[in-house]
């Protein structure tokens, strides 16, 4: 490859075939931008294991595409199995390439140089907020995916630390590319949000929760918060977004136990289309997570202007800045109380709504699009 090629880069598009949670946008986003603003600096060819019968999203579809199929755990155990033993490589169920880019935790054994994204390591920090088998998968395999690879990108100064930490790697390895938003996270207009809340919260104004339902998101401290907001008097409801996701019934039973059957609605996941009136819709965000490798809906809700209370760790800070409230992930009482001054102060309201389009404008997918495109190049020595 001369100095003056462009790279071919085979980027695994897996998390947007078959999720539709973080990974799943990071995978779909990147993979839009560099092909509508960086065809001239990369050759670009998505990758993905076609089980199932899963297709891409609508919003790649003409892209050169190159697919396998091996099964839902096929290609998962073998790209642990080609780290390990160091055969078979598996290169032959790939296109041809100058590197490869890993978008989930799940590098196999190449001959070409490669890039990973690690998004967290939560199995580490929290491993008993993982199903024991996806955590001895894991811990099994990401010391050796993160090894195997030539350069990493982290979605966050916590990822950064996290990997430096817990692995020893080498800071020179590791490239912090923060994630972005898309441009329909902006200030709604008043006939859609009412719309949306007559559709989801017709009677009582709202307190937002937006991601998977797991553990780690934390929602018994915020039900333990709204319990105590209910005691003092204010209407509001805890209105719950997202998809099912693992070890969540405990959390269901609390409601019934804190005597919130009423006021706890789980919406499950809602359309996209629908999402930034409802982040628009509600008096506060709340984003108490034990732990964050990145927080999307910070950065959501903060463009649509709604006020934020979010956990004081992980990577929420560095994203939030300061245009949130911060609060001990597990202290309902804080959690409680900032929520009660926002509601309570006007002035306080609009103040975090003025900072959070601000803080909001700093993450876009084009910024990390280009910042990816720059590793890439550095990888393959242009």
């Amino acid at each position: 490859m001369g100095a003056a090629s462009k790279p071919r880069v085979v980027l695994d598009v897996g998390p947007a075939v078959h999720q539709n949670a973080g990974l799943a946008r990071y995978a779909e986003r990147l993979a839009s931008h560099l092909l509508a603003g960086h065809g001239e600096e990369i050759d670009l060819t998505l990758f993905y294991n076609r089980h199932s019968g899963h297709q891409l999203p609508a919003s790649l579809a003409g892209a050169q595409t190159v697919t396998t199929e091996r099964g839902p755990y096929g290609w998962r155990l073998g790209a642990l199995a080609s780290q390990l033993v160091g055969f078979p490589r598996l290169e032959k169920a790939l296109p041809r390439g100058d590197l490869f880019h890993a978008s989930e935790h799940l590098l196999p054994g190449l001959a070409r140089p490669a890039v990973l994204t690690v998004h967290d390591l939560i199995f580490e920090a929290f491993p008993q907020h993982h199903t024991r088998t996806n955590r001895t998968f894991l811990r099994v395999a990401m010391p050796l995916f993160v090894r195997a690879a030539d350069a990493i990108i982290a979605v966050s100064q916590q990822t950064r630390r996290d990997l430096v930490s817990r692995y020893g790697t080498p800071e020179s390895k590791i490239r912090v590319v923060y994630e972005g938003i898309d441009s329909r996270f902006a200030p709604i207009g008043p006939p859609e949000v009412a719309r949306v809340r007559q559709k989801y919260s017709p009677e009582r104004p709202y307190l937002l929760m937006v991601g998977t339902l797991e553990p780690r998101k934390n929602h018994s401290t915020a039900m333990r918060a709204l319990a105590r907001l209910k005691e003092r008097g204010y209407p509001h409801r805890l209105l719950i977004s997202g998809g099912q996701g693992w070890l969540f019934e405990p959390v269901r039973q609390l409601v019934e136990g804190l005597g919130l059957t009423g006021d706890v609605s789980f919406a499950g996941r809602v359309p996209d289309a629908e999402l930034p009136a409802l982040y628009a819709g509600a008096d506060v965000l709340l984003l108490p997570s034990l732990y964050e490798g990145f927080g999307f809906p910070v950065l959501e809700a903060m463009a649509c202007r709604t006020p934020v209370v979010c956990a004081d760790s992980s990577s929420l800070p560095e994203v939030a800045g300061d245009a949130a409230l911060l609060v001990p992930a597990m202290d309902d009482e804080a959690l409680a109380g900032a929520v009660e001054r926002i509601l309570a102060e006007p002035g306080l309201a609009d103040e975090l709504r003025r900072r959070g389009v601000r803080q909001a404008a700093r993450f876009r997918w084009e910024q990390c699009a280009a910042e990816t495109v720059a590793v890439y190049r550095e990888v393959a020595g242009l």
